[in-house]
């Protein structure tokens, strides 16, 4: 491991070789001077996550350093999820919360729809057309064991890539749409509505498969398992086989960093260069496991060549007002 000191008796310690830093000697709950966001935000564009350990924060507190990174990101209606009493801005990722919204064992359900065993690597809201730039869960309740989350480093996926490939895919663009990795049966009740509930109000986007950064110009293989659906441009049997290799490609070990929780701990990463995979461990066992994440609103990516990325259903996200 490298540790590099910075000003303000700040380090920053990397965890792995492609991806990954924790983050020493910060207080997130106090007054951060501007010099302090940048050192951050430098760290976070580097590591593409970056981690702190330690951190007591309140609801309002967790909202208030993530607006030094831009505006907060907003889902209408239905698509908002569970947050606490006050605090919109907030998504509560908490099975027990889950369950008493949607239904019984609601994330155990669909885990076992997955149409792979990879299924659940995701980047976030990416069926949005501008999904978010970053994300930053804090941890208030975690069990004494499991429950650990793996990042990706899409960046480096792309770089790993043979140039032919990098060549290929560098023009495609693919389709996003929210239980793309799931396999919905169309004679089971709770499948019909989900499935109502998204032909309702839909929310599709076609992004660039290759995304340039946007501050760094790096490119990064930005598709995943969770909710891309499809290569428009290559027959079925083309798109199936082709996003095969490159889901593949994202989440070889070598690309990836492992984080163990405890209470107190913040994870912070670019969500234009990472995928991600939530703790699957747990499900069978009687353990409470609370995390709450707030997003900083992103911008359509870019491909190499130019392309913009386009709604075909739906509303772009939005900031929530000050």
């Amino acid at each position: 491991m490298t540790t590099q000191t910075l000003p303000d008796q700040i380090t920053v310690q990397r965890i792995a070789g492609h991806i990954g830093a924790e983050i020493h000697g910060i207080d997130l709950s106090q007054p951060l001077t501007d010099n302090i966001i940048s050192t951050i935000r430098a760290a976070l564009l580097a590591h593409k996550v970056i981690f702190f350990r330690d951190q007591q924060l309140t609801h309002a507190e967790h909202i208030a350093f993530a607006r030094r990174f831009g505006e907060l990101t907003r889902r209408p209606g239905t698509k908002h999820g569970v947050h606490p009493k006050g605090f919109p801005q907030i998504l509560t990722i908490d099975p027990d919360a889950e369950d008493a919204r949607y239904g019984r064992d609601f994330e155990e359900r669909y885990r076992q729809k997955w149409t792979s065993y990879t299924a659940g690597w995701h980047t976030d809201l990416t069926p949005a057309v501008n999904p978010p730039a970053a994300s930053i869960l804090r941890a208030e309740t975690v069990p004494p064991f499991g429950g650990d989350t793996q990042w990706t480093n899409l960046v480096a996926a792309y770089n790993g890539l043979s140039v032919p490939l990098r060549n290929l895919v560098d023009g495609l663009r693919a389709e996003h749409t929210f239980f793309a990795g799931c396999q919905m049966h169309p004679a089971d009740s709770e499948d019909i509505a989900i499935r109502k509930m998204n032909r309702d109000d839909p929310q599709i986007s076609l992004h660039p498969v290759v995304r340039v950064h946007p501050e760094t110009g790096e490119r990064a293989l930005f598709v995943h398992p969770a909710s891309v659906s499809r290569i428009p441009d290559l027959s079925p049997a083309e798109s199936a086989k082709l996003l095969d290799l490159l889901f593949a490609q994202i989440i070889r070990p070598e690309y990836t960093v492992r984080f163990t929780w405890r209470p107190g701990s913040i994870a912070m990463w670019d969500n234009r260069a990472t995928a991600h995979l939530a703790a699957t461990d747990l499900s069978h066992l009687n353990v409470r496991r609370t995390m709450h994440r707030v997003t900083i609103l992103g911008d359509r990516p870019t491909g190499p060549d130019g392309f913009t990325s386009e709604i075909i259903a739906g509303e772009p996200l939005t900031a929530f007002e000050d």
